[in-house]
């Protein structure tokens, strides 16, 4: 879970920095993600604000999120049977790429959005595919990176 919030710490999105990390089976880190622009999306030229009376003008219609980043950062085949670390439960549309690339362990810091639709459509897609997914329960160990 270090490296998924490490990870999200090159978002420069100002509200939240979420992160993602795959890793096989015996646990060896195949990618990993932020939440931001597609490439050649310049991070000072599109819009970071939450609200706006206008979709184009906020950060949502843009941003591609942590998960399906390191989905498509990833370089060395299938992901079948894989385990991906997130900082935040997966949204709807991540789940459905998720399932697609064949994860089959999903292990998330945050639900703060837990009971939301998006939310609720993730668990019932995880549960019909056979997808597991869980709480990060913390081992105690402490990580200090000065940058």
């Amino acid at each position: 879970m270090a490296v998924a919030k490490l990870a999200g710490m090159r978002s420069k999105d100002p509200n939240s920095q979420v992160g993602c990390c795959i890793v096989s089976a015996d646990n060896k880190i195949l990618s990993m993600g932020y939440n931001g622009f597609p490439q050649g999306c310049s991070d000072e030229e599109f819009p970071w604000a939450r609200e706006s009376d206008d979709p184009l003008k906020t950060k949502y219609v843009y941003v591609t999120h942590s998960e399906l980043n390191a989905i498509l950062n990833y370089r060395g085949g299938s992901l079948e049977g894989s385990k991906l670390y997130v900082s935040l439960f997966p949204c709807n549309e991540c789940a459905k790429a998720i399932i697609q690339a064949g994860i089959k362990t999903v292990i998330y810091d945050c639900d703060k959005y837990d009971g939301t639709p998006s939310v609720i459509a993730s668990k019932m897609m995880f549960q019909a595919a056979g997808v597991e997914f869980r709480r990060y329960e913390p081992s105690g160990r402490k990580l200090e990176i000065q940058v």
